[in-house]
């Protein structure tokens, strides 16, 4: 499958669907009064899609990879609000389940991705070098000091 839209990344669909669901669970209830909470779990939640679509656009792949950490943060941050809705009593234990898992989810294939792109930036580094400076480094052999 080709990747030529940010919305084709399963990082990107997991990242957003956690973060409608957010909006959905932050909409009424206890969650929703308490606005401070309620900004602050929305604003994690959305930032990680959004970090996920800006680095794609980056076209690059360490600039993709700093911004997949970036969303990868979010994500973290989104569950430790999860985990404190569940202290104060704003969620019921299967939709914090659902929505762990699902935060879960996308930190894992963020993980994955950034993984990716920082191996794919070092293979193009490595790309980049001239023949003569890799056969040089490749017959180079650290010197001993004797003492």
């Amino acid at each position: 499958m080709s990747v030529r839209d940010f919305r084709d990344l399963v990082a990107w669909q997991l990242a957003d669907a956690l973060k409608l669901e957010v909006l959905a669970f932050t909409s009424d209830g206890p969650a929703a009064r308490d606005y401070r909470f309620r900004d602050d779990i929305r604003a994690s939640a959305a930032s990680a899609p959004t970090n996920i679509a800006e680095g794609f656009g980056r076209f690059r792949p360490l600039p993709f990879a700093q911004f997949l950490e970036y969303a990868t943060a979010s994500l973290q941050e989104t569950r430790v609000h999860l985990l404190d809705a569940k202290d104060r009593k704003y969620i019921d234990a299967r939709l914090f389940s659902r929505l762990w898992n699902l935060a879960k989810s996308a930190e894992r294939t963020t993980t994955h991705l950034l993984l990716s792109k920082r191996r794919q930036a070092a293979d193009e580094r490595n790309q980049r070098r001239s023949p003569r400076t890799q056969r040089r480094e490749r017959h180079s052999r650290p010197t001993r000091r004797s003492g």
